[in-house]
């Protein structure tokens, strides 16, 4: 059963089978063992390195989850801090605000109702992937049965840290809007997920916010829409209240709310990187020469507009893992990913969807002009959005698209990127599914049509996403 439920980045799968609550008490176990490990090799001897942060988000089978991993966690001899149904942001926020060895939110993100599953952070609230954690925890829960064994006397507590968490991210907020003297209307569709109860608890008093609530319910566990804002008809509420209401934006927030999709004005969606590149040109203003972090498949409007701004682009590769590191490395102020998740220095490296909103609105209220003005010198290439193909050899796939186009300048940094000039693409293997995924950028909508035809002879059976 483990081997079904332990993916690249976390633990997810159906409810209850294969992901039950003795899965759930064997990973609790496990992440107990080598969250406190992890602390005592890293020469911490304080007690709280021995706490355990814990969040859920609102899906129906997550507080039996919680509970379970809670006891897998206090059956090895750690203290549980239950701090309720939060966002996943607020777990990392957590982590360092109590100086704890790690955490866990019992989530499945942008899933469907029926599944669940565990994010797992270290110190510092630093991401367990495959490569930094996860495969030990596997193994770990693979060698314990709650039945055989004689749990040890671990505590729990329960913690209120809404407030805290709440000063945290107000921190990002320009104090004209914390003051009210500057006002921003914004739609803000919460997908029936943890922004539903993160967006009025930290921002319901902020004078200078008039938000308009779509599917903030988020007591039943289930979805209006899938919680996915990277999926365009789940951007069609917001977009149509932003129109309906005459709102200054939209935003829309995944299931556990750690990432967001934006609409301006005209209810147009802006895409991430461009997101990125706008927000960078409002933080080098008042961080000047400030590194700046974005991900490789990022138009390359977000390098050029970085470094015209008198900033240090930073090429990441995907994910969440590769992002903080990199930018704890560099010290970036700031980095944004395609898929939605921004990353502040302040917020310990660490992605928030909550942060997120704070810095959008407050350089939206900083700016002169509506937000489609603002984004439009980056709307400078056409890019064709990320296309998957089916492949059962995807090596085989990427070595022929280096030997077809020999005259690219080629790096492989992560996957094949190939830059031609007049356009350029990167193509990716999936962790988990045989697929490659295409993301190609040129001068216009004709070259890219073309491009992308030509490329994907080469990458298998196009599916639709």
């Amino acid at each position: 059963m483990l081997g079904k439920v332990f993916k690249a980045y976390d633990v997810r799968a159906i409810y209850p089978k294969p992901l039950n609550e003795k899965l759930a008490w064997q990973i609790g176990y496990a992440v107990g063992q080598y969250l406190t490990g992890e602390a005592a090799d890293a020469g911490f001897d304080d007690p709280m390195m021995r706490h355990i942060i814990v969040g859920r988000d609102m899906r129906k089978s997550s507080p039996a989850l919680a509970a379970s991993l809670k006891q897998g966690i206090r059956g090895f001899g750690a203290h549980a801090i239950d701090v309720g149904m939060v966002d996943t942001p607020f777990v990392s926020f957590a982590i360092n605000h109590a100086a704890c060895c790690g955490g866990v939110q019992v989530t499945a993100s942008h899933n469907p109702a029926n599944y669940n599953g565990f994010k797992i952070s270290k110190i510092a609230a630093r991401p367990v992937g495959r490569s930094t954690g996860l495969d030990e925890i596997r193994r770990f829960a693979a060698l314990v049965d709650p039945d055989k064994i004689e749990p040890a006397d671990g505590r729990e507590e329960l913690r209120d840290l809404w407030e805290a968490y709440r000063s945290h991210v107000l921190r990002f907020l320009d104090p004209a809007l914390t003051d009210g003297t500057r006002q921003l209307r914004v739609v803000i569709d919460a997908s029936n997920g943890m922004a539903g109860t993160m967006v009025p608890k930290v921002f319901g008093e902020v004078g200078g916010l008039s938000i308009t609530r779509v599917n903030f319910d988020n007591t039943s566990g289930e979805f209006v829409h899938e919680p996915n804002p990277l999926v365009v008809a789940n951007l069609q509420q917001v977009r149509e209240k932003v129109l309906a209401v005459k709102a200054d934006l939209g935003i829309c927030f995944d299931g556990d709310a750690d990432r967001c999709m934006v609409v301006d004005e005209k209810a147009r969606i802006v895409g991430c990187d461009l997101l990125t590149a706008w927000l960078a040109q409002d933080i080098l203003r008042r961080h000047p020469g400030s590194t700046i972090a974005y991900d490789l498949r990022s138009s390359k409007a977000v390098p050029e507009m970085i470094a015209a701004a008198g900033g240090t682009p930073l090429r990441s590769r995907v994910g969440h893992v590769f992002m903080k590191q990199n930018m704890a490395e560099h010290d970036a102020i700031f980095g944004g990913e395609l898929s939605g998740h921004f990353y502040f220095r302040d917020n310990f490296y660490a992605d928030s969807g909550a942060i997120a909103l704070a810095v959008i609105a407050s350089a939206l209220a900083r700016a002169d002009g509506p937000l489609s003005a603002q984004i439009r010198p980056a709307r400078r290439y056409v890019q064709s959005g990320e296309i998957n193909f089916e492949t059962e050899d995807k090596d085989a796939a990427l070595s022929q698209l280096r030997n077809v186009y020999t005259g690219a300048c080629v790096d492989e940094f992560d996957g094949v990127t190939l830059d031609l000039g007049q356009w350029w693409c990167n193509v990716r293997p999936s962790n988990t599914e045989p697929l490659l995924r295409l993301n190609l950028e040129g001068p216009d909508a004709e070259c890219v049509d073309a491009k992308v035809a030509e490329v994907s002879q080469y990458l298998g059976r196009r599916v639709a996403r």
